[in-house]
């Protein structure tokens, strides 16, 4: 007879802590890739007032068959970081908006705990983030389910 392998619970069953203060450190550090969609192609150049092609010219690399957003060669900032805020914060990506709900800051709590020495968003005052609303996130960023992208940019 099978038995029916049961899911542990999450250790964050009763939600997080966290804040977007948009400090901007989780734009910068070492290098890194922010992948992009079409979909958030359009979106960003649509917000920029500028077309697909040059948005892709100026902003855009491509890594393993996918595309990236560029970084600054000498800082590897993110390309629309400047004095410590996102130029695109009401058009950035997924991968963005969903920080830090990745499951690899979510795997443990340690791994949590050490996010929290580079995010200042993640502390005991923030406001509590509901267990649903992280799983709703984590599926976005992992594509389990669609990610859309708001509509009042």
């Amino acid at each position: 007879m099978l038995k029916v392998i049961q899911e542990e619970p999450r250790w964050y069953k009763n939600g997080l802590r966290f804040k977007c203060t948009e400090c901007g450190q989780c734009c910068t550090g070492s290098p890194g890739y922010v992948w992009v969609e079409e979909n958030e192609i359009e979106t960003m150049a649509q917000f920029l007032n500028i077309t697909i092609e040059e948005f892709s010219r100026l902003y855009l690399r491509r890594v393993l068959g996918r595309m990236s957003l560029l970084e600054n060669p000498k800082t590897y900032d993110c390309i629309f970081l400047k004095d410590k805020k996102c130029q695109l914060y009401t058009a950035r990506p997924k991968q963005c908006r969903t920080y830090p709900w990745w499951p690899a800051l979510l795997k443990s709590e340690k791994d949590w705990e050490e996010a929290a020495d580079y995010c200042e968003g993640i502390n005991p005052e923030a406001p509590l983030v509901p267990f649903e609303v992280i799983e709703q996130q984590r599926a976005i960023q992992e594509g389990k389910i669609p990610y859309e992208i708001p509509e009042n940019l």
